[in-house]
């Protein structure tokens, strides 16, 4: 009776631990935030790169981890969100990563026609060209700002809950095709929790001559990939709202 009591226990401590400190957003409700609605045309937008600047590997407490600690599609996340955000209306993105094999389609297709047609075949239309180019990358991972915990153990039962906040920083910039210029630049970060709760017995029963010892626990980590893609849609929000101050574009009225 006394064991299960003692399972009974530490099963009770471990799930009611609780967290001193934020707790986790639920990723399958994670949205990108609202902006108001564009006052025109969507703007043709080229994005050539984003790449992982930080050179940062997982942590590894024995030995150094050679995978990366943030994502290396850091460019199909940032083209992700250009084409989701404000439902679509505020961009238009044209393929720039895989021009090669897009211009090699287009010939593909024109001499199909012309070898079939001659002279008088169809022409393919002109490719769009872009107003406007953004670029950046993940410039930033931040491990451990912020750790903590806390804990209990009464006659060798106890239950332990720590934390941990790491930091992804995402910086985006806005160039004018025309120009060249620089037109808007900006810099956002995105917090990425992890959470543990363990419980235990250690005890010895019986005057001594047994010994009893359970562990249970959890271990919660936040995907860090989501963690940039909600840093890119913070920057790209912050950039429209830049550019709407210093009327590169304007908000619909009333929005």
């Amino acid at each position: 009776m006394e064991y299960l009591l003692a399972i009974l226990l530490v099963c009770t401590l471990s799930g009611c631990a609780t967290l001193d400190g934020p707790e986790f957003n639920d990723m399958s409700q994670a949205t990108i935030p609202t902006i108001p609605v564009l006052d025109g045309e969507p703007m043709m937008v080229a994005v050539y790169k984003f790449s992982d600047l930080t050179g940062q590997r997982k942590p590894g407490e024995k030995f150094a981890n050679i995978s990366t600690a943030v994502t290396q599609g850091g460019l199909e996340l940032l083209i992700m969100s250009l084409n989701e955000i404000g439902d679509g209306k505020w961009f238009s993105v044209l393929e720039r990563t895989s021009l090669d094999s897009l211009i090699k389609e287009r010939q593909l297709i024109r001499n199909g026609r012309e070898s079939v047609e001659g002279d008088a075949s169809q022409k393919l239309p002109t490719l769009v060209f872009a107003g406007v180019m953004i670029n950046g990358g993940i410039i930033g991972y931040d491990s451990n700002i912020t750790t903590g915990g806390s804990g209990a153990r009464f006659l060798g039962i106890g239950a332990v809950t720590e934390y941990r906040e790491d930091m992804v920083t995402v910086s985006l910039r806005l160039t004018s095709i025309a120009t060249g210029e620089v037109l808007l630049s900006s810099t956002e970060s995105n917090i990425i929790y992890s959470k543990s709760v363990d419980g235990n017995i250690f005890r010895f029963v019986d005057l001594g001559t047994e010994l009893v010892e359970l562990e249970s626990g959890a271990t919660k980590n936040e995907p860090v990939t989501f963690a940039v893609k909600r840093a890119i849609d913070k920057t790209i929000v912050s950039l429209i709202h830049k550019g709407n101050k210093k009327d590169l574009w304007k908000f619909k009225r009333g929005e």
